[in-house]
């Protein structure tokens, strides 16, 4: 989480888990740039299909997955659980800190603190009639497991010592389990380990991560990546990426076959009342009048980008949802699905970190605020750090969910009608 992030969700802010059992989860959540007018080439989608009607299925937990000990060799295969072949782009939104990074340059938080205070909004608890504070489950979990639940980040704020203080040290031997999974093993990296407090050497970049990129090649999908963060870790992590495609990682030498371009220049997205702008380099686009052009232009990116979201208008704006990062949706749009993993997405709007938006209109201008609920699990992902840590195929098996999940819930709004 970066520097933003953290002062911004002292108080809120849970997610998901997976130790000596299982897990669950929860959530907490960064100017203009000059340049010339490059307007993305508009596409036509094809009318779309007809998928068999349904409505989109309630949150999925995490399939249970291996541990990152395999990872020593050269962890490029294709998944566990290969993902069913389909021809659909997907364009993956990933959030960095606390989703594929488990560290903070901004915040000079390494490993063991930003897991601590990971865990310390992902448990839950509240306050007995003797106003003593009391643990409502042993298990972290994404969702609070009772209604009364409330997370200890919520009641105490994200502590960076959690497990080691007198109420978290419950969570101690749970903690030490993740962190274990983390580990770097052999000899440290320069570029793709982080050495931790303890004098450990820990993954920078999550395996499972890795293990998207050479799944997706693999199966043949046509995918970009971009990253979306508040923080400042945008152009190390493009670099290292970058690195890894090159071969360089030392257990995902295979990644070097992946013919996958990336763009070393930091975007911007900036909010405004009226618009939206989106840039890097030379490229700019808005979205007025015509949202459709922000749509278009990720929807055309190829490879591995990122852009740094808008910090300062979410927080001006109280942190609400809709000033949050934008995210448009199209299910008139057959060709392309969009889903965003980010730790800070949440059932309820007010503390979730995505603004979606879904188009009313095939080829139309005109879109619509949705509730996170609608697309929760579909297009917006909570997500389960701890899950993402513990199994290389979680961003693999999320995204497999996610498409079969999309295609009932287009089926749902197209025979709904307007949003």
């Amino acid at each position: 989480m970066s520097e933003e992030e953290a002062a911004a969700c002292g108080a809120v802010s849970p997610d998901l888990s997976r130790p000596p059992r299982t897990p669950a989860m929860e959530a907490g959540t960064e100017k203009d740039g000059d340049g010339q007018s490059l307007m993305a080439p508009r596409r036509t989608p094809s009318p779309p299909g007809s998928p068999d009607p349904g409505v989109p299925g309630k949150p999925q937990p995490p399939h249970p997955g291996g541990g990152l000990g395999a990872e020593s060799q050269d962890s490029s295969g294709s998944p566990e659980h290969p993902l069913s072949m389909r021809a659909k782009k997907l364009v993956l939104h990933m959030d960095i800190n606390n989703t594929i990074l488990v560290s903070d340059s901004a915040t000079g938080q390494g490993p063991l603190a930003a897991l601590n205070s990971y865990l310390s909004t992902v448990c839950w608890g509240k306050f007995n009639q003797e106003g003593e504070w009391q643990w409502l489950s042993e298990f972290p979990s994404l969702l609070p497991p009772s209604p009364d639940a409330s997370s200890f980040s919520s009641n105490f704020g994200r502590n960076t010592e959690f497990t080691s203080t007198p109420l978290g040290h419950p969570f101690q031997t749970l903690f030490s389990h993740y962190l274990q999974l983390l580990e770097w093993p052999g000899q440290p990296d320069a570029v793709f380990s982080v050495p931790g407090e303890d004098g450990h050497h820990y993954h920078r970049v999550l395996p499972a991560f890795f293990k998207l990129l050479a799944g997706l090649h693999q199966q043949g999908r046509h995918f970009a990546v971009i990253f979306r963060t508040f923080g400042k870790d945008l152009t190390s992590l493009l670099q290292t990426t970058q690195s890894a495609l090159q071969g360089q990682h030392p257990h995902f030498s295979a990644l070097k076959e992946v013919v996958f371009p990336v763009d070393l220049r930091p975007g911007k997205i900036r909010c405004s009342p009226k618009k939206v702008t989106v840039s890097r380099g030379k490229e700019f686009v808005s979205s007025w009048p015509d949202a459709r052009v922000v749509y278009d232009y990720f929807s055309a990116m190829e490879g591995l980008g990122g852009f740094q979201d808008h910090f300062a208008w979410w927080s001006k704006n109280n942190f609400s949802s809709q000033s949050g990062k934008p995210l448009w949706v199209d299910i008139h749009d057959p060709e392309v699905q969009h889903i965003c993993f980010d730790d800070n997405i949440r059932l309820q709007d007010g503390e979730s970190i995505f603004h979606p938006q879904v188009f009313k209109d095939q080829g139309g201008q005109e879109c619509c605020t949705v509730p996170t609920s609608e697309l929760y699990n579909i297009c917006l992902v909570q997500n389960d750090l701890l899950e993402a840590i513990a199994n290389p195929d979680y961003f693999l098996m999320t995204v497999s969910q996610c498409e079969d999940q999309y295609d009932q819930y287009m089926s749902k709004a197209l025979t709904d009608g307007d949003c």
